[in-house]
């Protein structure tokens, strides 16, 4: 049997339970390994080896190290092509061209002011620190313009990249669980009638599910 493949950081990171979600889809062997980051240990000399900017997730399989959840998530799925979700990374060029470039448009147009809103949102109040509502407003107004394209996207096709889910629809899961589930802003979403039914979709598949049970067993 397979080494698993060791994932260090706490499930209720964004970054982190996107990794989680695509070796869920994937059926690949992990162990979570936690890192307490309210004590500076992914700071240490040792994790630092591993993620030499004191980030997380970290990920091994085996003798390799890989950080950037994205970049981790391509691996998985190219490492293990036959196994899980098949189709989760493309299975040709041309898919894989489109989930690629829906994965830049995560990465480079919703995650920035996304991720914004969930710290804003979601995590100041938490760590006891002071919102800013100008900045609160401002990614409200950049992720919905984003939105709206995504709203004519999916009108078009069942999923960003096409019609099967992918790797593209997975990645913005983390950000946009915290934006409906835990804030007050998920009209965002579910006010925009294909972008409600993308999310309804792809946040009741069970490697979301068994990633959410994660996060609130470790909350």
């Amino acid at each position: 049997m397979a080494t698993p493949v060791k994932v260090y950081g706490p499930p209720l990171s964004t970054a982190v339970s996107r990794v989680l979600a695509c070796l869920l889809e994937k059926d690949v062997n992990f162990q979570l390994i936690s890192v307490n980051m309210s004590k500076g240990e992914h700071k240490a000399p040792d994790f630092l080896k591993i993620q030499p900017f004191g980030q997380v997730p970290a990920f091994q399989d085996e003798e390799i190290s890989l950080f950037e959840s994205r970049a981790i998530c391509r691996y998985i799925c190219d490492k293990h092509a036959d196994k899980g979700n098949r189709g989760l990374y493309g299975t040709n060029p041309l898919v894989k061209a489109s989930i690629d470039q829906w994965l830049e448009a995560e990465g480079q147009n919703f995650n920035p002011p996304s991720s914004v809103l969930v710290f804003q949102l979601a995590f100041a109040p938490r760590m006891k620190i002071k919102q800013d509502p100008a900045v609160i407003k401002q990614n409200e107004e950049k992720l919905g313009k984003v939105l709206d394209v995504y709203e004519k996207r999916l009108g078009e096709s069942r999923f960003l990249a096409g019609d099967e889910f992918s790797l593209a629809d997975l990645s913005h899961l983390p950000n946009t669980h915290y934006l409906v589930s835990v804030t007050d802003r998920g009209e965002l979403f579910t006010s925009r009638k294909n972008v409600g039914r993308w999310w309804g979709e792809i946040s009741g598949r069970d490697s979301w599910k068994k990633v959410v049970e994660m996060q609130n067993q470790g909350s």
